[in-house]
């Protein structure tokens, strides 16, 4: 497993869609989250990897602070 945290291979694809059980429901949740981001909603991790929001989304999802549901 690859943990080097640089760029988009930090979280890995295969991480995330495991807690999403979907790729399309991945795509659309983080979309979502780093539209808040971006709109001003508060970061909910400490010190982020990725200075992106879509990259801090995707770091939310995978450290479970963000749960992408049916309703998100």
């Amino acid at each position: 497993m690859n943990t080097n945290r640089d760029g988009m291979r930090y979280p890995s694809i295969d991480q995330l869609v495991s807690k999403v059980q979907s790729k399309y429901r991945l795509v659309v949740g983080t979309a979502k989250r780093a539209r808040d981001i971006s709109k001003g909603h508060k970061v909910l991790i400490d010190n982020p990897n990725s200075k992106k929001n879509i990259g801090i989304a995707l770091e939310e999802i995978h450290l479970n602070k963000i749960i992408i549901t049916d309703e998100s």
